[in-house]
């Protein structure tokens, strides 16, 4: 096991690292910019260092800074959590070169999934199956009509280098395919550099679900279940649960093995997401991995009883995982919402002071979050506050546990989503559990 752990990053996922290394006995290292001096994450850590300005990347995203602390405190390892550097290949190369260990996939594995168009290539061939689309990157909008009238409108186009809904346009038909293409092209040189561009068949009514996998040095790849995304806002998850009100038995047995044969087939040995559109027959298709430890991953430990953070931890240390697939056994349901400082109407960014703060408590209920009653929530940073997580026997139960837990969560001096969600979590289609990604746009109207 290690000695020392470094973890790059801040709010409530340094503090659940802090937490998960304080159990395996880990001396543990944070970081923050000089805006962070006084949060939770520096104040229950063993040792913290300062790496720079308010600004991210002047702090939490610049590699030489985050390199220099890993080297004054003697850290044998770093964990990045989610977010930043987590899946920055460079940052876990230079890891691998000055010896420390990343905690998490290394460099040539977040390459093959963070390309969207190779991790496509690398799954295909796994047989694993693909919303039908272009073969690679389309040269130009004339190639883009082709494959469009081969698999039939409405199409979509996307970034390959994307994500958080940039570089995505939608075409109904030929008339519209052109223009879609100028502009997911320009808006994904804007923000990625990179203006390549895929398509696929647009899948009507989607429903987002996702896989949890965890895999060792030795080979062994285990999934641990789905989650069901589909509640999104502006691409951005706003509610999880677990298990998905659509899958199964037979579903989440197909969703498992094709997780698992993605991940294997690029040798993974970390905590990781494989993410599948599902339409309203039960068909799945693989749209991206995600190679980082999730936001949401709080659902899963819920109802599978595994500490995903230490797992990946002792995984990364070369210790092998203690369960097999045999071994993973779903009980209750678990909903997360993520409580966030913005306006619950219009979802603007709500920095300020917090002058009072109260969580939630009670069986079945658990809050992940970096929030005192006299902090502050800076314009620097996501708007995330806490997750709030309920747990039940069933769904049901899940959901009457998660309303009271939210009518109990204070947070004073500024406004949250806390409303929105009450909102959500009394809605008849909510409740029937009939979801797709177009569920919060169709509540909102």
């Amino acid at each position: 096991m290690f000695k020392k752990v470094l973890i790059a990053n801040r709010g409530e996922i340094a503090l659940r690292i802090v937490r998960a290394c304080k159990e395996l006995g880990v001396e543990t290292v944070t970081v923050h910019s000089t805006a962070d001096a006084n949060s939770l994450h520096v104040r229950f850590a063993d040792h913290s260092l300062c790496i720079g300005p308010p600004a991210a990347t002047e702090s939490y995203l610049n590699v030489p800074s985050m390199m220099s602390a890993i080297e004054v405190s003697g850290a044998d390892a770093v964990h990045p959590g989610y977010g930043f550097l987590a899946e920055n290949a460079e940052f876990a190369d230079v890891c691998q070169r000055v010896g420390v260990k990343f905690i998490g996939p290394n460099g040539d594995q977040i390459r093959k999934m963070g390309d969207k168009a190779t991790a496509k290539a690398t799954v295909k061939a796994a047989g694993i199956p693909l919303v039908p689309g272009s073969d690679g990157i389309l040269a130009t909008a004339e190639e883009a009509a082709d494959v469009a009238e081969r698999i039939g409108y409405p199409v979509l186009l996307k970034a390959t280098a994307g994500g958080g809904g940039k570089g995505m346009r939608i075409a109904k038909d030929a008339g519209e395919l052109a223009s879609a293409f100028q502009l997911a092209q320009a808006e994904a040189k804007a923000c990625f550099s990179n203006g390549d561009l895929y398509m696929e068949k647009l899948i009507l009514k989607p429903r987002h679900i996702e896989v949890q996998v965890m895999g060792d040095e030795h080979g062994n790849v285990v999934h641990l279940g789905e989650r069901e995304c589909s509640l999104q806002r502006r691409h951005q998850k706003v509610l999880e649960e677990a298990p998905s009100p659509l899958v199964d038995e037979g579903m989440r047995k197909a969703l498992g093995d094709a997780a698992v044969a993605a991940a294997k087939a690029i040798n993974y040995s970390s905590a990781g997401t494989v993410e599948f559109l599902a339409d309203v027959d039960r068909n799945f298709y693989f749209i991206e991995m995600n190679t980082r430890i999730q936001v949401e991953h709080p659902i899963t430990e819920m109802v599978t009883g595994v500490d995903l953070v230490k797992t990946m931890i002792q995984s990364a240390a070369g210790q092998p995982l203690t369960f097999g697939q045999e071994d993973i056994q779903m009980r209750g349901h678990a909903i997360e919402c993520r409580i966030n400082a913005e306006d619950p109407v219009t979802f603007a960014p709500a920095p300020g002071r917090i002058t009072g703060y109260h969580e939630p408590g009670g069986y079945g209920v658990r809050v992940d979050s970096w929030v005192h009653d006299r902090a502050r929530v800076l314009p620097f940073y996501d708007s995330l506050l806490a997750k709030l997580i309920a747990w039940g026997e069933d769904r049901d139960e899940a959901i009457a546990r998660m309303r009271w837990a939210l009518d109990e969560y204070v947070v004073e001096g500024i406004r949250t989503t806390v409303p929105f969600h009450q909102k959500v979590l009394r809605d008849e289609v909510f409740l029937s559990g009939d979801l797709d990604t177009g569920f919060i746009d169709r509540m909102l109207g």
